[in-house]
């Protein structure tokens, strides 16, 4: 049994977890603090994000130097004092590797402006067409070409993401050397995952063409070379440990290509991330809409992606939130209504699936959106980028504040709720982005001494551990035509685990399937009172339930 399929991972995103020194942002020293708190919760790994040097023009993840800690979150003593300390707590920790592009000021790139040959083959540069057109017209990720002058030298750098994050050329070996042994030097810290970023658009071809529809992802992503390169870092870094946890951060892959990635006879990563769930609110595939979000095409997804990776043997991670993401329980919940409850149904949907759940930091409070009234209480660029362009196509300010503060990424990198103090006790500085307004409610010291959600959280995370079939169960939907109900099954070994989780206010009933009604079963856990399974069942608002089946002797024979 692989030892992932059991654990829990807690994203901490550092800017915003906690500050040590009091100027406003969150540091290294910050975490080793709250490292008793998510011991309790009983999570096993903590997932940092980018922390390492960088000129921050996209939250870290433009990276100029992969083996030095940026001054803004403390020093490499920190992060010695970090490994033992979480050791000492039975916790590991996952690091956030940035591999398909660095920063334009990383080293490398500062010795390709300046002529050096060795690193200008470390980037994909490419000259102009004959008429002086870029390259290829492919589109960035944030918008405009891909392309940007390499200084004068008359050729262009690709660049997937921001003009300031130039894009490695992972068919050179010496570059593959480079990242690799970036991989075994944090191994060596004795850091015990990693996250890749975007792992599946490294693989570019020899030859770049331009795309027929103008846009260029297919041209560059799961490219059947990027499957290679994967493998072959895994044998060279962190195959060479047993028990080190991956995952990829997959942007718009298949479920092929899922199970490609994590099915560990190929020997790539642990499991994968894909988004195509948290796209169900995107207005015509437009993120920055308003609309609310589609439940048959969520649940549709949900299955589709349990039961393709359930079948061909891949992993999923699992999630709801994360520091790209507006907050959960603002965007499938009621916060306002329904609070415990939305944030309860949205846990247990996600940790009875198969796969290896994620959570992400103030997600066991319930911390909702933030609500903010004003463009300048946003600091992310996406969304100021997002401001501009909605205005020239004609919205009112008003309209666009709406859209801003359903879908802009800052929703979930306010400051972490401590207390009900100042800054939520985030920090005793001026923090660098606002204060959610309703943390004097939602705190982790009044959540532990009042709330249900964290203590939910600490069961699901404990059944987990205990039950086998949760870990290690296949998976398969039920009642998948039901317009407010996702019901899935789990079974193993002659056992079986019924979750139906309702996601809507108002009360519905429902008939159960009778394959379930012919055996004995019992309630496990939810967000209402216990109940006893019976042909039809009532569910109230936003109410989950788990009901436990235990294996015929026959069957387990």
């Amino acid at each position: 049994m692989s030892t992932f399929h059991e654990k829990v991972v807690y994203q901490i995103y550092p800017k915003s977890f906690k500050d040590s020194n009091g100027d406003g942002v969150g540091d290294l020293k910050g975490i080793i603090e709250k490292i008793p708190y998510l011991a309790d919760l009983g999570v096993d790994v903590l997932w940092i994000n980018p922390f390492f040097i960088s000129p921050q023009k996209d939250n870290g993840y433009d990276i100029a130097d992969y083996v030095e800690i940026d001054p803004l979150f403390g020093t490499m003593e920190d992060f010695e004092e970090l490994i033992a300390v979480t050791v000492e707590y039975k916790l590991e920790i996952m690091l956030d590797m940035v591999l398909n592009h660095t920063s334009i000021e990383h080293e490398w790139f500062q010795r390709a402006l300046k002529g050096e040959k060795k690193y200008q083959d470390y980037y994909i540069l490419r000259d102009p067409k004959a008429d002086g057109s870029h390259p290829t017209n492919w589109v960035s990720k944030f918008g405009g070409p891909a392309w940007a002058p390499f200084a004068d030298t008359g050729k262009e750098y690709l660049h997937l993401y921001d003009v300031s994050q130039a894009d490695l050329d992972w068919r050179n070996p010496e570059v593959r050397e480079e990242v690799f042994n970036v991989v075994n030097f944090w191994l060596e810290k004795g850091v015990k995952g990693f996250r890749f970023d975007v792992i599946n658009v490294i693989g570019k071809e020899e030859v770049l063409i331009d795309a027929e529809d103008g846009v260029g992802k297919s041209l560059y992503t799961d490219r059947p070379i990027a499957h290679e390169f994967i493998h072959e870092m895994n044998q060279k870094t962190f195959g060479k440990q047993s028990n080190i946890m991956t995952v990829g951060e997959m942007s718009s892959t298949t479920i092929e290509n899922g199970i490609a990635y994590s099915n560990p006879d190929k020997q790539e990563l642990s499991m994968v991330f894909s988004f195509h769930h948290l796209k169900v609110d995107y207005l015509d595939g437009e993120k920055w809409s308003k609309m609310p979000f589609d439940f048959m095409k969520l649940k549709k997804l949900l299955n589709d992606w349990q039961e393709g990776m359930s079948k061909g043997n891949g992993w999923n991670a699992l999630f709801w939130n994360n520091h790209d993401q507006p907050r959960a329980i603002s965007r499938f919940g009621d916060p306002i209504h329904h609070f415990e409850a939305s944030a309860k149904l949205l846990a247990q949907t996600i940790h009875l699936l198969r796969g290896t759940p994620y959570v992400y930091q103030g997600e066991e409070l319930g911390m909702t959106n933030p609500e903010f009234q004003e463009i300048t209480d946003y600091a992310d660029v996406e969304t100021h980028n997002a401001y501009k362009e909605l205005q020239d196509n004609g919205l009112l300010p008003e309209e666009i504040m709406e859209i801003i503060k359903e879908k802009s990424r800052d929703n979930s990198r306010t400051p972490m709720h401590w207390t009900d103090e100042k800054n939520a006790g985030f920090t005793t500085g001026e923090p660098w982005i606002k204060v959610a307004g309703n943390y004097p409610e939602i705190n982790v010291e009044k959540e532990r001494k009042e709330g249900t959600i964290f203590t939910f959280y600490k069961k699901l995370i404990q059944l987990r551990k205990k039950m086998p079939i949760i870990a290690e169960g296949d998976y398969r939907g039920v009642l998948m035509d039901h317009p407010s109900i996702y019901g899935y099954v789990r079974e193993y070994e002659g056992e079986q685990l019924l979750v139906l989780s309702h996601f809507y206010a108002e009360a519905v009933t429902v008939e159960i399937p009778q394959e379930f009604l012919t055996r004995a079963s019992c309630y496990l856990i939810g967000n209402g009172e216990k109940r006893v399974l019976t042909a039809k069942m009532e569910l109230g608002p936003y109410e989950t339930m788990a009901f436990y089946f235990e294996a015929d002797e026959k069957k387990k024979g």
